[in-house]
């Protein structure tokens, strides 16, 4: 049995866009409606939204039969829980609130077995192995994973230069919702100050040769940020895509006050 291939790797090597949805809810469910509509890649999200290990099993199962990349989002930096996010099948991590480059090196060796990381071995227990039938996956596992580190925090921004050059480093994404409440804006990622710090993160990512990406949920952040060179863009949250289309619906048949739009953040 070959390896499956991380369609999302191989994307960010390309010069177009990829285009992701925030996923919520989560449940494989809501999960697997998502992968249906044509987004590249889909974050589900494991450190706001309710998610367990095996929540995220169920999404990732889910999600296989479609072309939407899953991109799983940890809640933490703990090697423990990456080990179990890896071996139930996750290619791409994001990892939050990575501050510098000893902590993106940690994180390469938690994705790594050993001689180089520190990756314990699940063998045939592992959805990831399919279960002992992936020949040689011990030995080629690191190919086809992902790490993908989030810069959100006015320290994380200091070092994002050091952060990138990080070999095992894949891709930055920029945090706006916690980069602006950290450098004292809170809920207000267009800024100018906060502005000039994420322009600074897409620079320093590109110089080291690797893919940027972040959260922008309006249209004109979105298009703002592409034209910078981000290279995936979460362009939608499940979750409020559906409050908005609810409140729309209501509107046609009941008065009522201004229409939700959709937030900068989350």
């Amino acid at each position: 049995m070959q390896m499956p291939p991380n369609a999302f790797k191989a994307a960010l090597t390309r010069a177009d866009t990829q285009f992701g949805l925030w996923a919520g809810f989560g449940t494989g469910y809501a999960a697997e409606i998502c992968a249906t509509t044509g987004y590249d890649w889909l974050l589900i999200d494991g450190e706001h939204a309710p998610n367990s290990v095996p929540s995220v099993l169920a999404q990732l199962q889910a999600v296989a039969p479609y072309d939407t990349s899953p991109v799983v989002r940890t809640v933490s930096q703990d090697p423990a829980l990456i080990k179990q996010l890896l071996d139930i099948g996750a290619q791409t991590l994001m990892v939050p609130m990575v501050e510098s480059a000893e902590q993106a090196e940690a994180l390469v060796r938690a994705m790594r077995y050993p001689p180089h990381g520190i990756r314990g071995v699940g063998g045939g227990l592992a959805r990831a192995t399919r279960w002992d039938g992936v020949a040689d996956y011990l030995a080629t596992a690191h190919e086809e994973l992902c790490l993908i580190v989030q810069v959100e925090s006015r320290l994380g921004v200091e070092n994002a230069e050091a952060i990138a050059a990080v070999e095992g480093v894949d891709a930055v994404f920029v945090g706006p919702a916690d980069l602006s409440i950290n450098l004292g804006y809170p809920g207000d990622p267009g800024h100018p100050a906060v502005q000039e710090q994420i322009a600074h993160v897409i620079r320093v990512g590109q110089a080291a040769g690797k893919a940027v990406g972040i959260l922008a949920p309006q249209e004109d952040d979105a298009r703002h940020y592409a034209s910078q060179g981000c290279r995936f863009i979460a362009v939608g949250i499940d979750i409020s895509l559906l409050r908005q289309a609810a409140i729309a619906n209501l509107g046609r048949y009941r008065e009522q006050g201004e229409a939700a739009a959709p937030s900068r953040l989350y």
